[in-house]
């Protein structure tokens, strides 16, 4: 197996806290000659990998394109960035008539919905209201004011958001809400990604889209093995998971951020206030089911250790996790029996 940690493998996951160990013969050129190919393409703001397991060349290569094509168009339907999306035009139409909305769509905001009142509000779609952050590289980081987040704060709340799923409908209740429903969509449409390609026959797959990753089957006959980064320090693995299906997904503080005046500012904000979350560094949460996790990364990270631990024995079941913290890192007893060393 390649090492995780060679540089062109780090490359390839800079900025995930969960990453792929692939042998090294898959490449894309072996296509032809192998029953393993790779596919990688920029989709989410991120850079998602394939990983495809079957002997029929051109079987795999149909199935691949589904793929793909599918994931592009549930991420241009939910993307804020897309003026033309869906998600979009619910933020132009805020404080006026519902609009009917695609029913992958309708099911994400009803999984958001049902997460903002399990979280207690750490979670909250509608905190797309607070426009003013920049975390995106290339980007001029930019820090707003207090006056400007308290103006924004009274535009955030899920009770804003209005679903009528009979009529398959949605509206945002004033003028000036948004959503963003990066810490909810992105799994959905990479599990998208993994249901298409089984569609066409691929039945043995991974998909890692910055992080998240979501696996079926195998990888010739071998579990698939996917390194855990320390978000504390992500040149460095904390173990190795091996897995025949099921996700991993993981949250953290430097994937897009920066610091300023001895504090990290990064992507994932408190509904409550509109400032970065605090306490936590990074997460990952791991099960059979992307029903299951989808969402309580953002909300973890905003809730911090004790309250996300609360939740694991309350409220999710069947789920293990590793939650990374300035005092060291916490592994529920399932996770630390499974965590394989990485050498």
């Amino acid at each position: 197996m390649a090492p995780l940690t060679s540089p062109r493998r780090r490359s390839l996951a800079l900025g995930a806290l969960a990453c792929v160990l692939l042998p090294r013969a898959v490449h894309a050129r072996d296509a032809g000659s192998s029953p393993v190919q790779r596919s990688t393409a920029v989709l989410m703001g991120t850079q998602v990998d394939i990983v495809a397991v079957q002997a029929d060349a051109a079987l795999r290569a149909r199935a691949l394109d589904a793929a793909w094509a599918e994931m592009l168009r549930l991420s241009e339907m939910m993307s804020r960035y897309r003026s033309a999306s869906q998600v979009s035009l619910l933020a132009q139409a805020a404080g006026g008539a519902p609009l009917p909305v695609a029913p992958e769509l309708m099911a994400v905001l009803q999984q958001a919905q049902d997460l903002a009142r399990r979280s207690g509000g750490r979670f909250d779609a509608t905190v797309g209201a607070y426009a003013d952050w920049h975390f995106e590289p290339g980007q001029p980081a930019r820090l707003p004011d207090a006056a400007t987040l308290a103006r924004q704060h009274v535009l955030v709340g899920a009770h804003g958001l209005q679903l009528d799923v009979p009529r398959g409908t949605a509206r945002l209740a004033r003028p000036g809400m948004r959503l963003d429903l990066g810490g909810i969509a992105k799994l959905p449409i990479l599990q998208a990604g993994l249901r298409t390609l089984a569609q066409h026959g691929v039945h043995d797959a991974l998909i890692n889209g910055g992080g998240d990753v979501l696996c079926s089957g195998s990888l010739q006959g071998r579990p698939w093995r996917i390194g855990l980064r320390d978000p504390r320090a992500p040149q460095r693995l904390l173990g190795v998971l091996a897995l025949r299906g099921g996700v991993v997904a993981a949250s953290g503080d430097y994937e897009r951020g920066f610091d300023h005046a001895g504090r990290r500012y990064h992507h994932i904000l408190d509904p409550r206030n509109g400032q970065p979350s605090e306490g936590l560094r990074g997460l990952a949460l791991v099960s059979a089911d992307v029903e299951a996790v989808n969402g309580w990364g953002a909300a973890m990270m905003v809730a911090g250790a004790d309250r996300s631990r609360r939740w694991l024995r309350e409220q999710l079941p069947g789920v293990e996790a590793m939650l990374a913290g300035p005092d060291g890192v916490w592994l529920t007893a399932g996770l630390q029996a499974r965590l394989m060393a990485s050498a």
